[in-house]
């Protein structure tokens, strides 16, 4: 299974509600955070929602880190 890690780079601020909602979502609480997550459709769609906040990158570490 391959696996994505997402890291917020952007402040939320000014920001629409539902661009704040889907980063939440994701996991992301602070700037600089990441997370790892599965690379599946729903999740690369909401990375590309907020595409402007956000990296997301291939991690190739243990599936036991998925959130």
């Amino acid at each position: 299974m391959s696996l994505l890690k997402i890291t917020l780079l952007r402040s939320t601020n000014s920001t629409r509600k539902d661009q704040v909602a889907t980063v939440h979502a994701l996991g992301l609480r602070k700037i600089g955070h990441s997370v790892i997550q599965k690379d599946n459709d729903a999740i690369r769609g909401m990375v590309h929602k907020v595409r402007h906040l956000v990296v997301a990158e291939p991690y190739e570490g243990g599936d036991d880190e998925v959130e």
